[in-house]
């Protein structure tokens, strides 16, 4: 068995190296819609990864389009995506993903890291997902130190939009599934240290829910009310949730109405949706159309549907088994007892799946309460994590380990 001392022993002296850059990453504001921001913490983490001789390429991506509460589409830019790529000749091939941005936009309260301890951070993005570019930059570097690094190749993608649904960065995801034999990707871990294994799928629809106005006194009886009829929808959307197992609907947002002397004519609605099963989504379209034909049959009435499904569930096959089974070896021996969990949320992991790449999803930092302003992570996981993926680059590398 090969000797990877030496290396694992180099990721642990980048640790205070790791967190004084790790502070710099969560300084620059990279909500998903902040293009300016996500494209400054891109051209940091390229300057970082400039030493390894990565072919590197900045990638522009189609603004994203939503639904405003006028219920017209409006664009909004995004920032780059970051591509590396380093010998795509080797015999095999890894693909390592995360992403810039961050759920905290530009004027959120929450712009600032603080400790909580020792081994503690507070802040915008420690976990998700800036902890992880730095844990999955060591590992690549410890490979890219070691005399066996040419058996591998890999590449990095950072993309600006995981945050909001990976629609630009898909068809580059898509791309990487099919060139690669697997993927490690960088969300964080859970707050216990385990990891993910299936994920459920995710969709976003809008409904846009048209009525007709009227005076709300004088003849209300001419005018449709878009409100009401959005109020029935919704119901029968959520009366949806437990008519299939795993499967859940989230109404989230409503908008509609202005003077209350006037019967409002357009009413906004989306919702969220989680599947267990690729059939799922072809249920919800069937069940979604059923009753969007209903309200259209109704004089007066018009509902148009927007959005769909983002990312298939994840399905935590033999071959995804397997790959979980390399790692939980190579944290045994880091002394970690991995174990492995199915998750109601989703990632970039997902669309890796669906194109028939295995990987694992929550190679980063340990963490928690993400998405709030109370997100923090282990200082200490920033070496423990990079040592656990170098470890397996390591061993695929010197054949201890073997992946066909």
């Amino acid at each position: 068995m090969a000797d990877h001392r030496a290396a694992l022993q180099w990721i642990d002296e980048q640790l205070p190296a790791l967190r004084a850059e790790l502070l710099q990453l969560c300084a620059i504001n990279s909500g998903s819609f902040n293009a300016a921001g996500v494209d400054a913490v891109g051209a940091r983490m390229q300057a970082l990864y400039a030493p390894l001789q990565a072919q590197a390429e900045r990638l522009a991506l189609p603004a994203y389009r939503s639904t405003a509460d006028d219920g017209s589409e409006r664009e909004r830019p995004i920032g780059h995506a970051l591509r590396l790529r380093k010998r795509p000749e080797a015999p095999l091939q890894v693909f390592f993903c995360g992403h810039l941005d961050t759920v905290y936009a530009a004027d959120s309260p929450f712009q600032h890291t603080t400790e909580q301890g020792a081994d503690r951070l507070n802040g915008p993005g420690v976990a998700d997902l800036k902890g992880g570019l730095l844990v999955m930059w060591a590992a690549i570097s410890a490979l890219e130190r070691s005399p066996l690094r040419n058996r591998i190749g890999w590449e990095v993608l950072l993309n600006p939009d995981e945050e909001i649904g990976s629609r630009g960065s898909a068809p580059l995801l898509a791309e990487a599934a099919r060139r690669h034999h697997l993927g490690l990707i960088y969300e964080p871990a859970y707050a216990d240290g385990n990891l993910a294994s299936a994920r459920k799928g995710s969709g976003n629809f809008d409904l846009i829910v048209h009525g007709r106005a009227a005076h709300a006194g004088r003849n209300p009886e001419q005018g449709r009310n878009a409100i009401a009829a959005s109020a029935e929808l919704i119901g029968a959307i959520a009366a949806l949730n437990g008519q299939r197992e795993g499967l859940t609907l989230n109404p989230g947002y409503v908008r509609g109405g202005g003077a209350l002397n006037i019967v409002p004519d357009l009413c906004i609605f989306k919702f969220n949706v989680r599947t267990s099963q690729p059939a799922d989504e072809c249920w919800l379209h069937d069940q979604l159309d059923l009753l969007l034909t209903r309200l259209n049959a109704r004089e007066g009435y018009g509902v148009e549907l927007r959005g769909g499904f983002t990312r298939p569930p994840k399905v935590f096959d033999e071959r995804h088994q397997r790959l979980a089974e390399m790692i939980r070896d190579c944290g045994r021996e880091l002394n970690l007892d991995l174990q492995f969990k199915p998750t109601g949320g989703c990632c970039d992991g997902n669309n890796l799946a669906a194109h028939g790449l295995p990987n694992i999803d929550n190679l980063g930092v340990v963490g928690g309460e993400i998405h709030s302003e109370r997100e923090w992570m282990r200082v200490s996981s920033l070496s423990e994590r990079a040592k656990l993926s170098a470890l397996l680059l390591l061993r695929l590398a010197s054949g201890e380990l073997v992946w066909t």
